[in-house]
């Protein structure tokens, strides 16, 4: 036991120096798009490095959270950052495979993955859930939820719920359908 809890107490101290300063929602500042409207309002052309458009948890539906919550992280409430019991089933279900089929990040960790950075490896993963149990102490379960959909890559360049609506439903966050908001979750 002792030389378990020592064991554990390294790895701790090793894998957490020099990890990136936590996310903070003041300080929270994307790439966003850069817009270019013609002088009857039309959209002339747009340019980002990330397609984003930040959009306050408030002006998501509820059906939206919900929707991510299901697909990504049942329990987002109820964790620290890290669900343990959900990291010993994927464990399980992986070693019984003999390979990776299921996975165990919560969404606290997927948020954290951009900053650690994103090579498949038991060190990032450490240090993944270091940083996940870190976030989850300076901020509230809303503010990761905010950063987490604003912040989220859903493929084709769209960053974040918003930029996804507008580029697979061609319309706003705030007027997704519950399948619509599902199909997002999904991605």
């Amino acid at each position: 036991l002792v030389a378990s809890g020592s064991a554990a107490t390294a790895v701790y101290v090793h894998y957490s120096k020099d990890l990136p300063q936590i996310l903070s929602v003041s300080d929270y500042r994307p790439s966003l798009i850069t817009r270019f409207i013609s002088n009857d309002g039309r959209l002339v052309g747009d340019f980002s490095v990330e397609r984003r458009t930040v959009v306050p948890l408030e002006a998501m539906p509820e059906h939206i959270l919900q929707a991510f919550l299901a697909a990504e992280d049942k329990r987002f409430f109820e964790h620290d950052g890290v669900d343990y019991r959900a990291t010993l089933r994927a464990l399980v279900a992986n070693v019984t495979a003999g390979r990776t089929v299921q996975g165990a990040s919560t969404m606290t960790q997927q948020l954290c993955k951009s900053l650690v950075g994103r090579q498949k490896s038991m060190v990032r993963k450490v240090r993944e859930a270091i940083l996940a149990r870190r976030t989850e102490q300076a901020l509230s379960k809303l503010q990761i939820l905010y950063l987490y959909l604003n912040e989220i890559y859903l493929g084709h360049g769209a960053y974040g719920v918003q930029a996804a609506a507008q580029r697979y439903f061609g319309k706003d966050v705030s007027k997704l359908s519950l399948s619509e908001a599902s199909l997002l979750a999904g991605l």
